[in-house]
């Protein structure tokens, strides 16, 4: 299912934090929210998921604005994995995972069979399952990602929204969650501050600085040296990795900073 930010504005306290914003996602696309610090990507995703509503313009996905879907219809179509994302009661793994199907039940319902597998494989699949019975507040930082992630999945939503989701996260555990992002095959929009990340993940990628797009397009046609240097700040080389072709960003120290080291 398509996602669509139709002209978003966001005003807080007076400031505008998102600027007209259009950006499509397209269905079963990965599409990235890149920026510095302040650039408005979490306002942006918060409009998505519910968090936030726009005071002009509309967040649509399948063309219907969201405003209009109700949020129950919006919370089974729509799973996020946020900054704040997080438990302040002891659940076990498998407990806080099995909150993924609560838009889908009803009362005290049960889970099915069904819906108990769905919540292994899940566990499985984000390398949890040894921790099944684990109290969530003793977990590490990168192993309460992956809960929470395979929570999100759970949900079987059409849209997967993600703020930041290599954060915690080892080496492996980064390459693996972004690798399995291209499997799913649902609408997927992520915020990465790794730019080389992104490169590697995303479809298309969206540039935003002071709450505007700059740029949109694929990782390609975005992350060029002159785009890195106005929007970030930094001098960078871009080259082609030599197994996927992606662009890869090689950033230089300046000389006054590696002699103050």
């Amino acid at each position: 299912m398509d996602l669509r930010f139709d002209g978003v504005s966001v005003v807080l306290n007076g400031k505008t934090l998102v600027d007209r914003l259009s950006l499509p996602v397209g269905s079963g696309q990965v599409v990235g929210l890149v920026g510095p610090n302040g650039s408005g990507k979490s306002t942006a995703l918060r409009c998505v998921y519910g968090a936030l509503k726009p005071h002009v313009g509309a967040v649509r996905l399948g063309g219907t604005d969201l405003a209009e879907l109700g949020s129950r219809r919006a919370a089974r179509a729509i799973a996020a994995l946020t900054q704040e994302s997080s438990s302040e009661f002891d659940f076990t793994v498998t407990e806080l995972v099995e909150l993924g199907r609560f838009p889908h039940l009803t009362g005290n319902q049960a889970l099915t069979a069904r819906e108990r597998e769905l919540c292994r494989d899940a566990m499985d699949r984000l390398d949890v399952t040894h921790l099944a019975e684990r109290g969530v507040l003793s977990l590490s930082g990168g192993e309460r990602q992956r809960v929470l992630i395979a929570r999100a999945l759970v949900q079987e939503p059409a849209v997967l929204v993600l703020d930041e989701p290599t954060n915690h996260l080892d080496v492996r555990h980064q390459i693996e969650l972004l690798s399995m992002l291209r499997t799913l095959g649902l609408t997927v929009l992520v915020v990465l501050h790794d730019l080389n990340l992104a490169a590697a993940v995303c479809d298309r990628i969206g540039v935003l600085s002071a709450g505007s797009l700059v740029r949109a397009g694929t990782p390609a046609e975005v992350l060029t040296a002159d785009l890195v240097r106005e929007v970030f700040g930094v001098e960078v080389t871009v080259v082609d990795h030599p197994l996927t072709g992606d662009p890869q960003l090689l950033y230089a120290l300046t000389s006054d900073r590696r002699s103050s080291v």
